[in-house]
């Protein structure tokens, strides 16, 4: 579903998942990095070239339908 279907009312800049045409997803979101890297899990890694992005729940939910299960 398109931002601008989610409710966007410009359709100029909204959270979004997309797949790439190599089958990889890309995520546009708020670069959270700073304020929540401290917060990972102690499971959890970031390699310097990668970034903590944020999306709404209502993203991800409604993109849900658009993710393959394989």
């Amino acid at each position: 579903m398109s931002p601008r279907d989610r409710g966007s009312t410009s359709g100029a800049t909204c959270p979004d998942i997309f797949e790439l045409a190599d089958g990889d997803f890309a995520v546009i979101g708020t670069d959270a990095t700073t304020s929540l890297d401290s917060h990972l899990p102690a499971d959890a890694a970031r390699a310097d070239h990668e970034r903590i992005v944020v999306i709404t729940r209502e993203t991800l939910v409604k993109a849900k339908s658009d993710i393959p299960d394989v």
